[in-house]
């Protein structure tokens, strides 16, 4: 058919499939990296997103490369994966992570992924029947909100307390929660807020959940990364008490995330998860997607049994010492304000005093302007859910972190409004 002498066609994009994907983090720091001014010679600074392995500092562990090496040129691994992942990976990972629990997990519980954001896919799609609603934090990693949007799964916010080390507001998880609420997802240590949760109140969001009658989803990709006073409890120390959806990877403590290699863990001595058909959901979902590369699952059980606990100290000595930096350096830019020193993951939240600057309209306009003035890229709030916050990656080079807060700080003496 043609209209007006021209061919019609009979598709068009649906360019608003997914309005919040114009809010993600790759949407935004795309947005704020076109705005970066090509004429600067001075070098880029990505304080905007959690990748810290192109600096040198943050260099995997030898252990890991060899175990890739060894695992191509075995010839073992040119093939196809089974759905839910190799079982000695399988095994590898359930032994790992028995490690810091009461109970042993199963090869069974494992269903390897392709990093973690494929974990999340396959967990928010198993638990999206029709008129289902999650409860996610805020603020949060965005992709859950993105994703759910994308299945028609509603999305709850629930508040997490900046003064009390952001840890989640039970009563607006009580509010929110109805007869459709099927889980609620907490993300420890934090992401974006660099958040580590003690066992009494991991406790008491499991205690909750329960009562509730919905289960937990915890995302665990920062798992061990932290450098505070609070050690790392996993979610599901209780899962006796709630069953337990974990989602993980070897990105960030192996500090490999291209490798693309996560899992999604059932944390369920009761079985009810198995009871309940979620474990057969989960299956499901895995035999209509990508399998994680087959030669990386064979490195797995290497990697994870020999690496020593000597890369892990080096990497939370550098994690601390790039955390006191970038705490410290916020204190001296009194346009921003940090309501606690990150305790995990790489990340900080900061909040933005608008009231202080001029000419600069939001959040999004103060990143936009920082790139374009000063070639330093950070995440505005908006897209982890908190409008006029800034969250900062503290992951990076300790020269480059202090270059960074430079720059800003002489961004801040800019704008700062005359007194």
């Amino acid at each position: 058919m043609e209209e007006n002498g021209e061919k019609r066609w009979n598709f068009w994009g649906m360019g608003k499939l997914n309005p919040q994907s114009k809010t993600s983090v790759r949407g935004l720091l795309m947005k704020i990296w076109g705005s970066v001014n090509k004429d600067d010679p001075r070098p880029l600074l990505p304080l905007g997103h959690g990748d810290p392995s192109p600096f040198p500092c943050f260099r995997t562990t030898p252990v890991a490369e060899d175990a890739v090496v060894d695992s191509l040129r075995s010839a073992k691994f040119n093939s196809y994966p089974p759905t839910s992942g190799l079982q000695p990976a399988r095994s590898a990972i359930a032994d790992y992570l028995s490690r810091d629990l009461p109970y042993t997990l199963s090869p069974d519980d494992v269903f390897l992924t392709i990093g973690c954001i494929q974990a999340i896919e396959i967990t928010l799609r198993a638990l999206a029947r029709p008129g289902a609603n999650i409860l996610l934090p805020r603020p949060c990693f965005p992709f859950y909100d993105s994703y759910a949007s994308s299945i028609n799964l509603e999305v709850r916010y629930f508040d997490l307390n900046p003064e009390k080390g952001w840890e989640v507001d039970i009563e607006s998880v009580e509010a929110l929660t109805d007869e459709n609420t099927v889980a609620m997802v907490i993300i420890n240590p934090g992401n974006p807020c660099g958040s580590v949760y003690t066992h009494r109140h991991l406790k008491e969001i499991a205690e909750t959940a329960r009562k509730l009658g919905i289960l937990v989803v915890t995302d665990e990709v920062y798992h061990h990364l932290t450098f505070g006073p609070n050690p790392f409890v996993p979610m599901g120390v209780f899962g006796s008490i709630v069953p337990v959806i974990t989602l993980g990877s070897i990105s960030k403590r192996w500090l490999v995330p291209g490798w693309r290699l996560g899992w999604l863990v059932i944390s369920d001595p009761n079985g009810i998860l198995r009871k309940s058909g979620i474990v057969e959901c989960i299956t499901d979902c895995l035999n209509m997607t990508s399998d994680p590369p087959t030669f990386i699952q064979g490195a797995v059980p290497q990697i994870l049994e020999k690496t020593g606990e000597d890369f892990f100290s080096k990497t939370i000595d550098i994690l601390r010492e790039v955390a006191h930096i970038c705490y410290e350096k916020i204190q001296e830019i009194p346009c921003i304000t940090c309501p606690n020193k990150p305790e995990g993951s790489m990340f900080v939240m900061a909040k933005l005093n608008l009231s202080l600057l001029e000419d600069i309209n939001d959040d999004t306009d103060f990143c936009l302007k920082l790139a374009k003035e000063e070639s330093v890229v950070v995440l505005p709030g908006v897209a982890v859910g908190m409008k006029n916050w800034l969250r900062i990656t503290f992951a990076v080079e300790p020269s480059v972190l202090e270059d960074g807060f430079g720059r800003m700080k002489a961004f801040y003496e800019r704008h700062a409004k005359k007194q």
